[in-house]
């Protein structure tokens, strides 16, 4: 449905009350919405790579780049500084993000490769961003920080590490936003490859992006088991979230960076943005940054 390409789309987001996809190219610095109705793609340049962004209850996004949360005022296109992180770790930035059902921005970092395939391990960690601006360390040791989303009880919180190749389940304490008693719900199969983006649907069922692996996949976190495949027609499937005026759709990113010259050749749909249709299941809303 999206035609421009995303050097490294990801973190789609629903926005209702715009009626439009919001999403972010990290290695373009770029904030980006999409109009169903008009098709078109507005953007909003920052001055770093930004790993995800997520809705504000008063308008606006918050959003995580660099190191550093802030808030984009899409009007005027401010990007105004919450709170700068991890600043004795210059090779790392923020990756993908979520607001729990509280209202607070859980979104994690992760350390650049500095060669192709090579990357210090165990530097990134898991935030929490407070809507009084507070903010705390979930988990450390991470090496890529990724998907995440909450069970539709709210009692527990899941998460990815990609370099794990699995996706944990937490238990949540909804109360406080506090995570704890991590257990290993799914291990990818190989040809599934990397796990990157994730969201939940309305019969609470985790649909998993995976990176290289051209697919996204249904997993049942009461069983533990792959219970649905959708294969899509590029390898470098980022994330997905549902939408549509009744989130019976669901909207998955991609990206072409990473692929060599050869590749992209054969591969004319890398970056594109997709919309599967007919899954039978819906979505269930974002949740709004609380401030």
């Amino acid at each position: 449905v999206v035609k421009e390409k995303n050097r490294m789309g990801e973190c789609p987001v629903w926005e209702e009350r715009e009626n439009a996809l919001v999403y972010v190219d990290i290695n373009s610095q770029k904030v980006c919405r999409w109009s169903p109705v008009t098709n078109e793609v507005q953007s909003v340049s920052v001055d770093a790579r930004v790993g995800s962004v997520a809705l504000r209850q008063c308008g606006g996004y918050v959003i995580a780049l660099g190191t550093r949360f802030a808030f984009l005022d899409w009007d005027t296109q401010a990007v105004t500084t919450i709170l700068e992180l991890e600043q004795d770790k210059p090779n790392n930035r923020f990756n993908d993000g979520k607001v729990d059902p509280k209202g607070r921005f859980f979104a994690g970092t992760m350390a650049e490769e500095t060669a192709p395939g090579v990357r210090a391990r165990r530097q990134g960690a898991l935030y929490t961003l407070f809507p009084d601006h507070s903010v705390i360390k979930q988990l450390d040791q991470l090496d890529i920080s990724n998907g995440l989303d909450w069970s539709l009880d709210h009692r527990t919180f899941f998460h990815i590490d990609s370099l794990s190749y699995a996706v944990h389940a937490f238990s949540y304490d909804v109360h406080t936003g506090k995570i704890a008693c991590p257990k290993l719900l799914y291990h990818l199969e190989k040809e599934e490859q990397m796990p990157d983006g994730m969201c939940i649907d309305a019969e609470g069922k985790l649909w998993v992006a995976c990176i290289d692996g051209g697919r996204v996949i249904r997993i049942d976190p009461e069983t533990g088991k792959r219970i649905q495949t959708v294969r899509l027609p590029t390898p470098r499937i980022t994330s997905c979230c549902f939408g549509g005026k009744d989130y019976s759709e669901m909207y998955v990113t991609s990206a072409y960076d990473g692929l060599d010259e050869a590749t992209l050749a054969k591969e004319p749909h890398a970056g594109e943005i997709f919309k599967i249709t007919g899954l039978g299941v819906k979505g269930i809303p974002q949740n709004f940054f609380a401030a």
